[in-house]
């Protein structure tokens, strides 16, 4: 309905879309500007770091279009409308997932594709069949992390209520700290990141295996490959999680 509603003014779509790829494509430019005063930043040449933007801005972009309406839960549980939805042979998290589905956000997929295919084209990198293989699947694993964020941020709402920047803090927060090497932030802050939030599993870990480089904290190589099971286990945490908010749902009483 709302793929089809947007459609019947193609202009305007398409004046948003490309508005939501400039938008983005910005932060891009900064990384840029920062280049066109250094050479490296934390030991990554630009065609690095560009590369670890665009895994991570593809596999956000991809996740905020298909759930990232989940950050508007908080408001429905504020006014009551998501008593309309529990009444409806429909799972929540489907209906709230597709609530207000904005197609416009696939400006944000584009421009991460597009730096990631400009990225590849400039790497010094011996593609072999692993890596090849590898690629889409970082992708994927780092969707479904970012789909596990945005759950679990809309679970935490069903109790602050008014908490939706609070998860923005972590969903677009985290793919802004992913656009960047870890080596520029504090072993604490990586530490959390691969251990507490497993973020660093969208792009860090396994782009360290692609690049050939040092992987952060020291950790194995064998971490790289540990991304689709680390995406598993954080939707099916997050899932328990959303149960456990929507059993605490007790209406607006109106």
């Amino acid at each position: 309905m709302w793929v089809r509603s947007t459609m019947a003014y193609r202009l305007s779509f398409a004046m948003t879309t490309f508005g939501n790829f400039a938008a983005t494509f910005f932060d891009f430019v900064a990384i840029m500007l920062m280049f066109s005063r250094v050479d490296a930043l934390g030991g990554w040449s630009l065609p690095e770091v560009a590369f670890l933007y665009g895994l991570s801005a593809t596999s956000f972009g991809l996740a905020d279009l298909l759930i990232g309406s989940m950050e508007r839960l908080g408001r429905r549980v504020r006014d009551g409308t998501l008593d309309a939805l529990l009444v409806r042979p429909v799972p929540v998290l489907a209906q709230v997932a597709a609530d207000q589905f904005a197609l416009r956000r696939l400006g944000r997929v584009t421009q991460g594709l597009l730096v990631l295919g400009w990225a590849v084209s400039g790497l010094d990198v011996v593609w072999t069949l692993p890596k090849l293989l590898l690629m889409p699947v970082i992708v994927a694993s780092g969707c479904g992390i970012f789909c596990a964020v945005f759950v679990a941020g809309a679970a935490f709402q069903f109790l602050a209520q008014d908490a939706s920047e609070v998860q923005n803090a972590f969903t677009y927060g985290g793919t802004t700290l992913l656009q960047y090497p870890p080596s520029v932030f504090a072993k604490e802050l990586v530490r959390g990141v691969t251990f507490l939030l497993p973020l660093a599993f969208v792009n860090w870990l396994p782009a360290a295996y692609v690049l050939g480089r040092p992987y952060p904290l020291g950790l194995p190589r064998w971490v790289a490959f540990v991304s689709p099971l680390v995406a598993v286990g954080a939707c099916a945490l997050a899932g328990l999680a959303w149960r456990a908010g929507l059993r605490s749902y007790r209406s607006a009483g109106s």
